[in-house]
């Protein structure tokens, strides 16, 4: 079995368990307190926007420039001078976080100058163990990277909050844990980088300065850092939005519903992996056939698996709220899930659009509209939480309306380019028999059991789905649920 299987394999099986428990965390724990779970996600997702400024794309040189400097001896060179630069970054961001506070004095009342003694280092660690998480990476080594960057990050909240919650300590003393963790996981970085190819640190500038290589890394770098901070902020900055203007019990209950809805993208996990050298052949080859064939195959797929579970998922919400402490907030912003799922499951009907552009030669136009899908997020966010009552569930309606909007653009951009496109006449079909499924299971009789309730009624979805799909050949779901498939599953070397 080869190093990129077996990681691969583990990869996947990292990712799952790492869901799992944050899926438990956020349904049976959170539950008992949403601000102060609320203040440990505003934290760390406003740490983790501010990143990309501090790190400036250099994580991604460390990528992009590593086989050329390892040939010169120098791969070491360009992560030293990377670290450094990141420290230095640093520094000049805290100089101006400072100056830009004591100008306008007014924005000390938000939650994050509050915060500041535990955000500001918190960029630190995390832009160091940026840098570090992609020189590993140049390795082929992607699992253990893996369980620092998505284990411990829940770990850490999990921690953190049973520490303050369940065993009365301080507010500050479960900070000190939750930083804690992030530490640990940087020094887990360096040693196992170290452990990969002894470190050996040089500050030279020589070997940049020859030839004018740091002009290509600054470049390089800047244009990672647009797309990067373009990315972070459409993503995460709805998180940090409803913090400053609702408050972080509100954080708290979109953060868990938001948790509840992906598991609906749990079928795109490893896509990319997956799909990467099939769409660089056929874009290399100008296999545009084979390159659109693939694409709807792929986006049917996703879209077919995402439509089920998030059916389930509407099927049973009100009597799995019924288990989760402080459910009744969660049943009273229940919109959010319907138009959080409705817009996940559009992303998965476009399949790997992205993808498709990024390893083209129109890689630059992905940073462009990922720049636009964060200002129009972040507009939208602003006009729902100042000029509406609509709450959570108008921030919900922010990121739909982005990400779908975002979705039409690359999809459009991909046909006019390429002549592909994701769209197919059986989603439309899986989209009637999923709402007809829906229907039924709500308008079914509910049982005195919520127990009973919350599985039955998604089984109904199940039954109606497959007997649809049985008639109607959507997808080939005998292709994955028979004897051949599941043993392929536990052997490694399949």
């Amino acid at each position: 079995m080869s190093v990129v299987a077996r990681q691969g394999f583990k990869y996947t099986i990292i990712g799952y368990l790492g869901f799992i428990l944050g899926a438990l965390s956020t349904y049976f724990v959170f539950p008992f307190n949403f601000a102060f779970y609320g203040k440990l996600r505003f934290v760390l997702t406003t740490s983790e926007i501010l990143v990309p400024i501090v790190v400036f794309g250099l994580s991604y040189a460390n990528v992009r420039f590593f086989h050329q400097a390892q040939k010169d001896g120098k791969h070491q060179n360009l992560l030293s001078l990377s670290l450094l630069a990141v420290v230095l970054n640093f520094i000049v961001f805290v100089g101006l976080f400072f100056l830009f506070h004591y100008f306008f004095p007014e924005f000390k009342k938000e939650e994050w100058w509050s915060l500041k003694n535990l955000i500001l280092p918190l960029v630190l660690v995390l832009s160091l163990s940026h840098v570090f998480n992609r020189y590993v990476s140049n390795y082929k080594r992607i699992v253990v990277p893996n369980i620092f960057e998505n284990i411990f990050p829940k770990l850490a909240n999990l921690i953190a909050f049973c520490f303050f919650i369940f065993l009365g300590m301080t507010e500050a003393t479960a900070f000190g844990f939750f930083f804690g963790m992030f530490v640990l996981s940087l020094i887990g970085y360096a040693s196992y980088a170290n452990k990969l190819e002894k470190i050996q640190p040089d500050f030279s500038t020589g070997y940049v300065r020859e030839k004018n290589l740091w002009k290509s890394i600054l470049n390089y770098s800047f244009f990672g850092f647009l797309g990067n901070i373009g990315n972070y902020i459409a993503i995460k900055i709805d998180n940090v939005m409803i913090g400053v203007s609702l408050g972080m019990e509100e954080l708290g209950v979109y953060a868990t519903l938001y948790a509840i809805i992906s598991l609906i993208s749990i079928p795109q996990l490893g896509l990319f992996n997956i799909s990467a050298p099939i769409i660089n052949k056929a874009i290399a080859e100008k296999n545009m056939e084979e390159l659109d064939r693939f694409h709807k195959k792929t986006s049917l797929s996703l879209f077919f698996l995402g439509a089920v579970l998030f059916s389930c998922i509407l099927a049973g919400f009100p009597f799995l709220a019924s288990f989760i402490k402080n459910g009744t907030m969660l049943r009273e912003s229940e919109p959010v899930v319907w138009i959080l799922g409705s817009a996940i499951l559009i992303d998965l009907a476009t399949g790997f659009n992205g993808n498709i552009i990024s390893m083209s030669k129109y890689y630059r136009f992905n940073i462009v509209i990922m720049l636009f899908l964060a200002a129009l997020t972040v507009t939208l966010n602003f006009y729902f939480l100042e000029k509406t009552n609509f709450g959570i569930v108008g921030v919900a309606m922010a990121t739909a309306i982005s990400l779908t909007i975002y979705n039409i653009i690359k999809v459009l951009f991909n046909y006019i380019k390429f002549k592909v496109h994701p769209l197919t006449i059986e989603m439309i079909f899986v989209s009637i028999i999923s709402t007809l499924a829906i229907t039924v299971a709500i308008v079914l009789p509910n049982f005195e059991s919520n127990l009973l309730n919350l599985v039955y009624k998604p089984a109904v979805v199940l039954v109606m789905i497959g007997i649809g799909n049985y008639f109607l050949k959507l997808f080939p779901v005998e292709e994955y649920i028979n004897k051949k498939f599941i043993r392929s599953i536990f052997k490694l070397g399949g």
